[in-house]
């Protein structure tokens, strides 16, 4: 129920204190916007990172092997491990139902691209139809590499962005032109583009069996990439994924003669347990940002309290003839609590404000590696507001209590 008189009580008890009034709600408006540009910040360093895995599918997995750090069956540490297509075909046959995308990868070092007058030099990678979903690339022009042309052995090539902005200045359609890779004619079938950006645009995809041929690699590959089928929940892929990377890398060690325990041989990048540090991590974050802001909070209201305080010292003959009039206590706290939430939400919702104003007109202009558009959404928001009629409450709550149980005959004996 509206109540006049009280409001007009409160606006002129803030009226006869107006510079208390203003540095107390100084106090508890800074600490909501401290709070709020904490939590857009800890948003935006969710939107960068989540940005870092869009450029591959969410669950790959990436092996490639390396030089052993161990003596193994008598052979010497040093040996540089090559993996071959029996490697990838087998771990695809024991794995097939657990597998949705697969590629092997042939890596071209310096490969250098020409097209007419233009040269450049660029990442040349052998792969597999499926690559194109492992690295989420989409096509913008012609086609991308598939199944007959890994069995034909065709020389055909996806180009990036980059590549048909570097090579095709006159704005030529590069699809159905031939470019030379290291001196060797290649027709253009496609051009891509990636949501990592321009350093994964720059990059030329060939059938790997056309690369293996042409380059001298045999039956050899640099990686195998590997994505499986999405699972319920994020805890049942991340095990499903860390039992399928154990298992392959046993299975590459005991293939290749290494020992158990060396690490340096072969390597599973997993990128859901990548995803998992990085989520932990911002979990603990945003933690420690509520904790920040909270602690800023809770130092406002210790100030609004102790304002409040004072008001009811200030206040203690006029609460006592209230009390001899026949005024319950129950009327005195809620006249104090009124006028600590009221301050104390008014105070908040500026701090909000502000803060909220801060993030909407900087946030779009953060562009940082990891940090991305930082925001604070409704529900954090509605939570701030719950806080703020709590923090009033609380402020108020011990001052109240101490106006309730003035006495009367103390309160009209005090000067």
């Amino acid at each position: 129920m509206f109540d006049l008189e009280r409001w007009q009580e409160i606006f002129e008890t803030i009226s006869k204190n107006k510079l208390r009034t203003f540095l107390t709600g100084v106090s508890v408006a800074s600490g909501i916007f401290i709070l709020v540009v904490l939590l857009g910040i800890g948003k935006g360093m969710q939107n960068g990172i989540s940005s870092e895995f869009e450029g591959d599918a969410a669950n790959i997995l990436y092996i490639w092997t390396g030089v052993t750090s161990k003596e193994y069956k008598g052979l010497n540490p040093g040996r540089m491990i090559t993996m071959r297509n029996e490697d990838f075909n087998n771990t695809v046959a024991a794995h097939k139902d657990k597998l949705e995308y697969k590629s092997s990868i042939y890596r071209i070092w310096n490969g250098t691209v020409n097209y007419e007058n233009e040269t450049g030099s660029y990442r040349v990678e052998g792969v597999m139809p499926d690559y194109q979903f492992l690295e989420n690339e989409s096509i913008m022009n012609g086609r991308y590499i598939n199944e007959i042309d890994v069995e034909t052995f065709e020389k055909y090539a996806v180009i990036g962005k980059k590549v048909k902005e570097d090579l095709f200045k006159s704005g030529t359609d590069p699809v159905g032109k031939y470019v030379q890779i290291s001196g060797i004619n290649f027709k253009v079938i496609g051009v891509f583009s990636d949501p990592a950006g321009e350093r994964e645009e720059a990059r030329v995809f060939l059938p790997i069996t056309t690369a293996q041929r042409v380059f001298g690699g045999y039956d050899e590959i640099r990686n195998l990439s590997f994505t499986l089928e999405e699972e319920e929940s994020f805890e049942a892929a991340l095990a499903a994924s860390q039992q399928f990377s154990a298992e392959l890398e046993n299975y590459l060690k005991e293939k290749h003669s290494i020992a158990p325990d060396d690490n340096s041989a072969v390597t599973v990048n997993n990128s859901l347990e990548n995803a998992k540090r990085f989520f932990d991590l911002m979990d603990m974050v945003r933690f420690f940002f509520w904790g920040v802001g909270i602690c800023t909070i809770v130092a406002g209201v210790v100030g609004v309290s102790n304002i409040m305080l004072i008001i009811v010292k200030e206040r203690t003959k006029e609460i006592g003839v209230r009390k001899a009039l026949g005024a319950q206590p129950s009327s005195i706290i809620g006249m104090v609590l009124h006028e600590s939430i009221f301050v104390t939400t008014i105070a908040g919702f500026v701090g909000l404000i502000f803060g909220l104003a801060l993030l909407e007109i900087v946030g779009p202009l953060v562009e940082t590696p990891f940090i991305a558009n930082p925001s604070v959404n409704f529900n954090v928001a509605l939570s701030t507001v719950f806080i703020l009629i709590i923090a009033g409450a609380l402020a108020g709550f011990f001052p109240a209590r101490r106006a309730a149980r003035i006495k009367p005959i103390v309160a009209l004996r005090d000067e």
